[in-house]
């Protein structure tokens, strides 16, 4: 019992964090139909800039470092992240709107690709220690234990679901990004400036995928110029599990692909010898998405056709 719960408490903890993802995937698709493959990257851009902030603040700034050196370091890399997606959407994306959808998806890897390259060479290739001002001492829940930081990532995505649902449904911008997936043509008739509302998506896919990659370099305690890619690439498999195009569905995909990651590899692990141990973690989640390709491509809850996105 002891472990299934401590396994519950991990997958919930890396499914919110998948779901932080997915939700800018899905967001994106929605509105343009398009697999931003270029996602995960943007997450791996946050938590470098965060890390970057966190070492000025450790220099320059020793008494303020370990808390507010996050602080600033989340705020600058959200709006720094922020700003490449728009700017990858602008450059990369918006040319290719009309054009075959084979198009956008091979520059979306392209593009993945590019800020790998660049990420590798400006903060260098080796892995590096991310400072987390958090207590390390774990707290006991039902036989299992939960660290802060593990608490911090489920408040904080809770609350960002939360405001994002509220933007969505209560929001002129919310309207509009509703209005513009159901039809761009006549969205665009009413008053809607679409291209705005485009680039307003992927700024906001962006900062979602900035703070989960801060807290994902917290919770794992290192950052790389390649610690997007699996986060991404589960992300998407986690939208199309719950429907891609479907907000709810992100989340609830998000969830339900961390919660069977943690319990496959915690179970399957030892009842298989050590062969499906934690260090093959990764085969749950594209196990999911063949078989969710296989026998229900439009995901749990579907796709979501009037309010996409």
């Amino acid at each position: 019992m002891d472990t299934l719960v401590q396994q519950i408490i991990n997958g919930l903890v890396l499914g919110s964090l998948y779901a932080l993802v997915a939700l800018g995937y899905t967001m994106v698709y929605g509105i343009i139909n398009l697999i931003n493959f270029a996602h995960g990257e943007v997450l791996m851009v946050g938590a470098m800039i965060c890390w970057s902030v966190m070492g000025l603040f450790s220099d320059h700034l020793p008494a303020l470092a370990p808390g507010w050196g996050l602080a600033v370091g989340l705020i600058v890399a959200a709006l720094v992240c922020a700003a490449l997606n728009v700017g990858i959407e602008k450059l990369a994306y918006r040319p290719l709107r009309n054009a075959p959808k084979l198009a956008p998806l091979i520059t979306a890897i392209g593009v993945s690709i590019l800020l790998q390259t660049l990420a590798m060479i400006i903060f260098k290739p080796d892995y590096k220690s991310f400072p987390n001002p958090l207590p390390t001492e774990p707290m006991a829940v039902m036989g299992a234990v939960i660290s802060p930081t593990q608490v911090m990532i489920l408040i904080t995505t809770a609350c960002l679901l939360l405001i994002l649902m509220l933007i969505i449904h209560q929001t002129r911008l919310g309207r509009a990004m509703r209005a513009t997936s159901e039809n761009e043509q006549m969205a665009s008739l009413m008053g809607i400036r679409p291209d705005r509302v485009i680039s307003a998506t992927f700024a906001i896919g962006a900062v979602l995928a900035s703070v989960a990659g801060v807290m994902w370099a917290a919770n794992f305690g290192t950052v790389h110029h390649s610690m997007g890619f699996l986060p991404g690439l589960k992300a998407f498999t986690a939208a199309v599990l719950g429907g891609i195009g479907n907000l709810p569905g992100a989340v609830v995909g998000g969830l339900c692909l961390g919660l069977i990651e943690s319990i496959g590899s915690g179970y399957l692990g030892p009842l298989s010898g050590g062969i499906l141990g934690s260090q093959y973690s990764d085969i749950f989640a594209f196990l999911v998405l063949i078989g969710m390709l296989t026998l229900r491509p439009s995901g749990l809850l579907g796709e979501r056709i009037a309010q996409r996105a």
